[in-house]
């Protein structure tokens, strides 16, 4: 069994990586997966939240923050050294036949550690936000989706890397959201406010 699911995850990493391969998504991917090509929105989160919320933004960004901080943890410091699952694009009995768009990196692979950031900053925010904008449900996942789809199509992650990191970011963000929610200063918060 876990043999085909190997074997699958395989097939469907070179269906994205070489089936999907052409000159403008051989542009657009690597910058998806660039942190500096995200930093705009991340300055936007930032100003936004202070500008509206005072007090409650300053401990949303600090939120924020612990998300980011726990979801790189938990996958790059705890799974990934349990795991050593091997990155395509350095796994010997397929590196041959990757594509390779960035530079492979040496560490592990299992799980993604930028799916599981994303999709942990996306469901706090969702957490946080959904009662008011209904649309950060989908803006949030295609946002989270797009920059981890972007990592299997450079070939360092396999599809079953990003799902695991999806599922465990969205666990954590979604915990941290509803601690923050839970919490005495954010008993009466709105979101429209």
């Amino acid at each position: 069994m876990l043999e085909q699911l190997i074997q699958f995850d395989q097939n469907l990493f070179f269906a994205i990586n070489h089936g999907l391969n052409n000159p403008f998504f051989d542009w657009l991917m690597p910058a998806l997966r660039n942190r500096f090509f995200w930093t705009p929105l991340y300055l936007f989160i930032i100003v936004f939240f202070i500008r509206n919320y005072g007090k409650q933004g300053w401990i949303m960004i600090l939120f924020l923050g612990l998300t980011f901080g726990f979801t790189d943890f938990f996958s790059s410091s705890i799974v990934k050294p349990s795991v050593q699952r091997l990155r395509p694009c350095n796994d010997p009995d397929i590196k041959a036949d990757v594509k390779n768009i960035i530079a492979c990196g040496s560490g592990y692979s299992f799980p993604s550690s930028h799916a599981t950031n994303h999709f942990g900053l996306a469901a706090f925010l969702i957490v946080m936000f959904y009662p008011k904008w209904k649309m950060i449900l989908p803006l949030g996942l295609f946002w989270a989706a797009s920059i981890s789809f972007a990592q299997i199509y450079v070939g360092v992650h396999y599809p079953v890397d990003i799902l695991a990191g999806a599922i465990l970011g969205g666990m954590i963000g979604y915990i941290m959201g509803t601690i923050l929610l839970t919490s005495k200063t954010f008993k009466s918060w709105k979101p429209g406010n």
